[in-house]
């Protein structure tokens, strides 16, 4: 038990990386009240079959009320749009944060429906696997793993610490860069390797010639590992790609 660090956290959100920080944060013990939000009624039932939270809202905007601590985990496509639902419910001091892979695109719709006195650090957290859902998560997910922060310029300092206690408690390592850049070397290391591997897979999928069984039969272990990265969630991808 690592001890609580925040009264009350939000997730919106409840797929592999937020249903993971789930249950990081319920198995040290990091929140004093854990609330899950998601849109998809179906999924949070899910959620709560799990017992990943301690109260359940199909409203992000119910569900950030009183919260100390808001993590964001939606494709990046969707987050100017929470941004927006949860806005007005936001008490001052709260901090806002996300787990979005492109990070200009993200400040870009959050920022401007932060209300004053709310503190937005946008993080990455570089750790994931091909599956989705709130079954996929897992605890231990970001042990040893980077979470990147890309703290605007007028990031209260002791906010972006507390922040990083959370992240490191979780067993991630913690650092900074600015946004643009950010995005460039993630580009290289991670949104580039899934774009090859969509389309050698769907390349593999269009020879007509060459049977699926006999792809399984001979795949190298090269491939196999196409076949991981490519299997990776469709609707997180494509904001990505945008």
């Amino acid at each position: 038990m690592t001890g609580i660090l925040f009264d009350r956290i939000t997730l919106i959100g409840i797929g592999l990386i937020g249903s993971s920080i789930a249950r990081d944060i319920k198995a040290l013990g990091l929140a004093g009240e854990l609330v899950i939000s998601t849109r998809s009624e179906a999924t949070l039932k899910r959620a709560e079959e799990l017992a990943l939270g301690d109260r359940y809202e199909t409203s992000a905007a119910e569900a950030v009320k009183g919260a100390d601590l808001v993590i964001v985990s939606v494709p990046v496509g969707s987050s100017g749009m929470v941004a927006e639902q949860i806005a007005p419910s936001l008490k001052p001091g709260t901090i806002l944060t996300d787990v979005g892979s492109t990070k200009a695109s993200v400040i870009a719709q959050m920022a401007p429906h932060v209300p004053q006195g709310v503190h937005f650090i946008p993080g990455h957290p570089l750790a994931g696997t091909e599956k989705s859902g709130p079954d996929a998560g897992f605890a231990g997910l970001f042990k040893g793993r980077w979470c990147i922060f890309t703290p605007l310029p007028d990031t209260d300092a002791a906010a972006l610490e507390k922040l990083k206690d959370f992240w490191i408690a979780l067993g991630s390592r913690v650092d900074e860069m600015d946004p643009q850049h950010h995005d460039k070397v993630l580009a290289i290391v991670s949104h580039l390797p899934h774009i090859i591997a969509y389309n050698i897979v769907g390349t593999a999928d269009d020879l007509e010639t060459v049977t699926e069984s006999e792809v399984i039969k001979y795949s190298a272990s090269g491939f196999r590992d196409f076949t991981r990265l490519a299997a990776s969630d469709p609707t997180m991808w494509r904001d990505v790609c945008l």
